[in-house]
């Protein structure tokens, strides 16, 4: 597929653009059967999983791994408690997320975003005149390697915002390990099998989302309905504010807030190394006319030039083999996603 060519970026932000007419909201970003976040939706009970059991050796780790191997194949995501972080912490990785918001747009723009590029300040990539887009800003950072670190874009008001990024960055690597080996575990596998596809040059990027209020929740989704390029991805979600759904059995679900949890979810590579075991989770974000919403995602992604496959072990006649060998899956991801296609079609044998 040829690399895709952006079009002009928008000239305004969303925030904006909800800031001058509170009451309308510009063509390009209705689509049809959004419904709004009410009672119409069902709420999932997301598995909660305990991390310090997953990492530890005793006899009760047995049945979370069977917990976290359920939860990863059936719903593709679980509520991680017990994970290391504190909840001040992560008060205050959200509140400089929301200082960051705030400030006012001439600000904000010294970080924007390149012509084709995502990493920096801003919104949708437009790659088509007729694209629907997303009621969204958001800042895109490379977090790890830490040599990939793009400073330019980092904020520095507020100030404290660079190192609570760093620490945040380094407390997550560290969950993502306990993760991935936990994984292999489940399914007995030597532990370090993931790991090894991940690689030691796999990189961390952080989305900061903004979702401002808007006037047409039953028209507008915040993020169009998708899945993860990645392997792991881990939300950090608002502290008060729903808008996240996922997609299981054909019908959209409300993901219920814990604020101390962080959600996890399987993206596609972890679903293509666990042979289709794994189910990379179809979510989406729909909007909100009573209250904004911000949130913090980080993709956990294999380096470009990284063979991604099926586990060797997980093949047999029962289960054949799923899915080709892939490399740089994400940038065949940013070609799909924005034409609402999932990239999953071109890794399927």
């Amino acid at each position: 597929m040829a690399q895709p060519i952006e079009l002009q970026p928008q000239a305004i932000t969303v925030q904006e653009l909800a800031a001058i007419n509170s009451r309308q909201v510009p063509e390009r970003y209705i689509r049809e059967g959004v419904g709004a976040l009410d009672a119409s939706f069902p709420v999932l009970d997301v598995p909660t999983i305990d991390l310090q059991l997953l990492a530890s050796s005793s006899s009760t780790s047995g049945d979370e791994l069977d917990k976290l191997r359920s939860a990863l194949s059936s719903y593709g995501c679980i509520q991680a408690i017990n994970h290391g972080i504190t909840s001040a912490f992560l008060d205050k990785l959200r509140e400089v997320a929301r200082q960051f918001f705030a400030l006012p747009s001439e600000e904000k723009k010294k970080y924007s975003r390149e012509i084709g590029s995502i990493e920096g300040y801003g919104n949708d990539m437009i790659l088509s005149e007729d694209q629907i887009l997303d009621w969204t800003d958001r800042l895109y950072l490379i977090l790890r390697p830490e040599d990939k670190q793009t400073l330019k874009f980092w904020p520095e008001n507020p100030e404290s915002f660079r190192g609570i990024l760093n620490d945040y960055s380094t407390k997550l690597h560290v969950i993502l390990e306990v993760l991935l080996k936990a994984m292999a575990r489940s399914l007995n596998l030597e532990e370090n099998q993931f790991l090894q596809q991940y690689g030691d040059q796999a990189t961390m990027q952080a989305r900061f989302n903004f979702y401002p209020i808007c006037p047409r929740p039953d028209q507008v989704l915040g993020v169009k309905p998708h899945a993860d390029g990645s392997v792991i991805t881990m939300l950090l979600q608002d502290k008060e504010v729903e808008g996240l759904q996922v997609l299981k059995d054909d019908q959209w679900f409300n993901v219920p807030i814990i604020p101390q949890a962080l959600l996890i979810n399987v993206g596609d590579q972890a679903e293509i190394m666990s042979n289709g075991i794994f189910k990379s989770l179809v979510h989406r974000v729909v909007t909100n006319s009573e209250r904004e919403r911000i949130t913090v995602a980080v993709f956990c992604i294999p380096h470009p030039d990284q063979e991604i496959q099926p586990v060797e072990e997980l093949i047999n006649e029962t289960h054949p083999r799923l899915y080709k060998k892939v490399k740089d899956y994400v940038s065949l991801y940013f070609q799909y996603y924005q034409q609402g296609r999932r990239p999953m079609e071109a890794a399927l044998i």
